[in-house]
């Protein structure tokens, strides 16, 4: 290779201390050889990779969106012959930016971070020197490919639905800065407030997260839009509870829409109209795009998003006051 042994045992131990593009000479040079190096006092085979698999824990409540995530993502990978780590990022390693044990250790060959972290957070893990991939989530600015659902065309087929039932009166509920993916929908339901020259009222754009992240109920203002478009199916069934609470009716006195197609909820809830996420093509692109990364593939980064279709149900009716 032209360099020190020192350089390439770095390099197979996803170490820092090499630019990138020698490091995927290396790495491509040792594959071509059929090498078998060793990780962690054992040899591990190229073609059985352990990817390490990365969630902050406040997004990681049972049952949640991102906990089925996690184990189709491991399941994928076992099929795959790799191995799937989990680790989970504690709020305080999160804020002092402390590298996960899966890259300090040597045990990833590769990193999938599923669930937005801080900003800081994760830059600094895409400069560490292993190659990543964001699930969910992206930042044009971060050294790494990001796989994300269409967020911004799901909020707008969603809130162009409502407007052709006759929906003038239109909220979303959704911290906008939280996250990447809740912005996107924010942009998608503005649009199609713009296009059909919509008021959006600062009033009827509602939080739905504290300052860690965690989910809170939304203040309902006094005067209540026809609709709201929430950000997540979660939330929307938080704002059904809420609206209730108030003794108001959905859909018959406001209707709901969410977003993802999970949970479906049980019995007694109102069936959800909402945008179906393809999960399993995220996780499929997902994983595709970090094991070339981890084979030495040079390509810019960039972002891959995947498809859905929105699915209607009973959460939203035509608006009986609409002038349309």
């Amino acid at each position: 290779m032209g360099t020190s042994a020192v350089t390439v045992s770095k390099a197979l131990a996803g170490k820092s201390g090499m630019s990138e593009k020698l490091r995927s000479k290396i790495l491509k040079k040792a594959d071509e050889m059929g090498y078998e190096y060793p990780r962690g006092n054992r040899l591990v085979l190229r073609e059985h990779l352990e990817i390490g698999i990365l969630i902050p824990d406040r997004y990681f409540e049972p049952d949640s969106f991102y906990a089925i995530l996690c184990k189709q993502l491991i399941k994928k990978l076992a099929d795959m012959g790799h191995f799937g780590l989990l680790e989970m990022l504690s709020p305080e390693n999160e804020r002092q930016l402390t590298l996960p044990n899966l890259m300090t250790s040597g045990h990833a060959d590769g990193l999938i971070l599923l669930g937005e972290p801080s900003k800081a957070y994760y830059r600094k893990i895409a400069q560490a020197g292993v190659p990543i991939v964001f699930l969910d989530f992206y930042d044009e600015q971060a050294n790494a490919d990001a796989v994300a659902s269409d967020n911004s065309y799901g909020a707008y087929r969603l809130t162009s639905h409502l407007i052709r039932r006759g929906h003038t009166e239109i909220g979303f509920v959704g911290n906008i800065k939280a996250t990447s993916s809740i912005m996107d929908r924010f942009l998608g339901y503005y649009r199609a407030m713009l296009l059909n020259d919509l008021q959006v009222r600062e009033e009827w754009i509602l939080p739905d997260r504290g300052l860690t992240g965690g989910l809170v109920d939304p203040v309902l203002p006094e005067e209540l839009p026809t609709a709201f478009v929430c950000n997540c199916d979660i939330t929307a069934r938080m704002v059904i509870r809420l609206l209730r609470e108030k003794g108001l009716r959905v859909p018959q006195d406001v209707s709901v829409t969410g977003f993802d197609d999970f949970p479906l909820g049980g019995p007694g809830d109102v069936p959800l109209s909402t945008f179906r996420i393809d999960t399993n093509g995220m996780i499929e692109l997902a994983i595709k795009s970090l094991l070339e990364r981890c084979a030495g593939v040079q390509k810019p980064f960039g972002r891959l998003v995947v498809g859905g279709q929105p699915v209607y149900r009973d959460s939203e009716i035509p608006c009986t006051n609409s002038e349309l």
